[in-house]
């Protein structure tokens, strides 16, 4: 009965492994990829706020701007992105729920665009963005956070069922 008990919660605890790695590379490849549409949204006008915005409190790299800088901005934002991919398997993954989803990806806009607007030099007032800034952001936000929840919550609806689709 014993050991029983002990490979119930090693396989707990492997899933529980499991589930932390795929959060994390839900989290890497939305954030890279999100923030590779928002790249192209700047680069087509719809946006004038592009990745590098996450470099705007280091006024010294003359160069975050340019498309070196912005790349390094699509990377620095997916490894943030997994932290945000983290809380949200911890404190959210039981939500399985496109609006709150969507929710959680307008409060992350907010908490940029309005939290963080004083230590991002680069961050216009929210009065003075124009409409296509506004539209576009929210939008890319929004569908940043429907990817990650919904992702999350799949993959946590999945392992509680006691199913696994991969080939271990």
């Amino acid at each position: 009965m014993v050991r029983h008990k002990k490979k119930i919660k090693g396989k707990k605890k492997n899933k529980l492994s499991k589930s932390i790695g795929r959060t994390a590379i839900t989290g890497l490849f939305g954030g890279m990829f999100w923030s590779a549409m928002g790249l192209i949204c700047y680069l087509l006008n719809f946006s004038i706020v592009g990745p590098s915005l996450l470099f705007a409190p280091l006024t010294f790299w003359k160069w975050r701007n340019e498309i070196g800088g912005q790349l390094i901005a699509i990377t620095g934002i997916g490894v943030i992105s997994i932290l945000i991919a983290l809380i949200y398997m911890l404190l959210f993954s039981k939500i399985k729920s496109i609006w709150f989803s969507i929710g959680f990806g307008l409060l992350l806009w907010g908490c940029v665009f309005f939290l963080c607007q004083p230590f991002l030099n680069g961050l216009p007032y929210l009065t003075r963005l124009d409409r296509n800034t506004l539209t576009t952001t929210l939008c890319l936000y929004a569908l940043y956070g429907l990817f990650i929840g919904y992702s999350i919550s799949f993959d946590f609806e999945e392992n509680s069922k006691g199913s696994n689709y991969s080939n271990q």
